[in-house]
């Protein structure tokens, strides 16, 4: 999930909000001014409606934010590079390169996040609860019990155990640490995924259909992301397991051909195009040093009449984005940096200087020589 804008960063992570979480902003605001606050504190001004939702929504997206940097910084003290967290239409993700290296560090990785949410609750429930005791009665502790009830509740939510939700972390840490196998237990937590998906689906179809109200096509929208992502996860795992123990170099077509960053489109299209029989190309200089990455789909974007006033240089996935690797790294550790840039290859460099590319199409060959080796051995077995 990108992110539409950067807020800054928190903790050192880059932090970013889709602009999908502006329709779940609205439809919480609106619900609480419109609809929950005046039903439980009636005759108030309209106004007052309007900033006690507005300040709800505000500081239930901050204890959400806090929820996934308490994930950033557990991972980053676990040995994890954290790429940033982006809040979006279903919550918000923390973007964790590589996996855990132990149970120990998955399970606190995953279950720090829920753990917060659950003591912002109980903050929230105890101001609430104070108030109360003195008799105050006003809109302030409709939204302190607001807040308390929705982290709990969403506390609650992500420790069932179902990937992707932190409790199919849980899930995982559990039956990895019982089996020793880590692929093993990703699948067994994508499919609780899958199956909670579908409960969620069903049951949101069920009240839908049964006049309930349109809160049920939301359950129904949850669960088919949780499929979605859980089918993604075992996708993974399964693809991580292929390539164990594969490097890099074992991949990679060696000693790529390259081309200037001064050259213009319209030169490569019209001279070097067809002599090429790579779809995507890095830009050296200094006798080899990678600056940048060109693909045809880069090029096929640039307008006839621009071409010949355009650089290869201008229209490549700059030096800054470009993911580099080297030929000992193992493929596994490679996998999550790909999506840095959005060409989705690598190139592999030593001692700074290109020898090779890593591209989707030589990941797909290893994993499926991976998958035929893993075959062959559990037939012996």
């Amino acid at each position: 999930m990108r992110a539409s804008f950067r807020l800054g960063r928190v903790a050192g992570v880059p932090v970013g909000v889709n602009w999908s979480v502006l329709v779940i902003f609205a439809l919480i605001w609106w619900g609480l001014a419109a609809s929950q606050f005046p039903r439980s504190y009636p005759d108030r001004p309209v106004i007052l409606y309007v900033l006690a939702g507005l300040v709800a929504a505000v500081v239930f997206f901050v204890g959400l934010l806090a929820h996934e940097v308490s994930h950033a910084i557990v991972a980053k003290r676990n040995g994890l590079e954290v790429g940033g967290i982006t809040l979006w239409l279903f919550g918000g993700v923390a973007e964790l390169r590589g996996e855990a290296k132990d149970p120990g560090a998955e399970l606190r990785i995953a279950g720090i996040g829920p753990l917060v949410s659950f003591c912002i609750g109980l903050v929230f429930g105890a101001f609430a609860i104070i108030l109360a005791q003195v008799g105050y009665r006003g809109l302030a502790l409709g939204v302190l019990a607001w807040l308390a009830g929705i982290n709990i509740l969403l506390a609650v939510f992500n420790v069932l155990p179902a990937a992707p939700l932190d409790g199919g972390r849980l899930l995982r840490a559990g039956v990895w640490r019982w089996t020793g196998d880590r692929t093993k237990a990703t699948v067994v937590a994508a499919r609780a995924g899958w199956v909670f998906g579908a409960l969620l689906i069903g049951l949101g179809l069920w009240q839908f259909l049964a006049g309930v109200g349109f809160g049920g096509l939301w359950l129904a929208l949850i669960g088919w992301f949780l499929i979605g992502a859980a089918a993604m996860e075992e996708r993974q795992a399964r693809m991580g397991s292929a390539l164990q123990g594969v490097r890099v170099g074992d991949v990679m077509t060696a000693q790529p051909q390259t081309v200037s960053a001064d050259m213009t489109v319209a030169d490569f299209v019209d001279r070097y195009l067809f002599a090429y029989r790579h779809s995507a190309l890095p830009l050296t200089e200094d006798g080899g040093r990678p600056i940048g990455l060109v693909t045809l789909d880069r090029v096929r974007g640039i307008p006839p009449e621009r071409r010949s006033a355009t650089t290869l240089a201008e229209v490549a996935c700059r030096e800054e984005q470009l993911v580099l690797a080297k030929p000992d790294e193992q493929l596994n550790e490679l996998l999550p940096r790909l999506n840095q840039c959005a060409d989705g290859r690598a190139l592999v460099v030593t001692e700074g200087q290109l020898v090779g590319i890593v591209s989707p199409s030589d990941i797909s060959r290893a994993v499926q020589r991976g998958s035929l080796r893993d075959q062959m051995a559990g037939d012996r077995r």
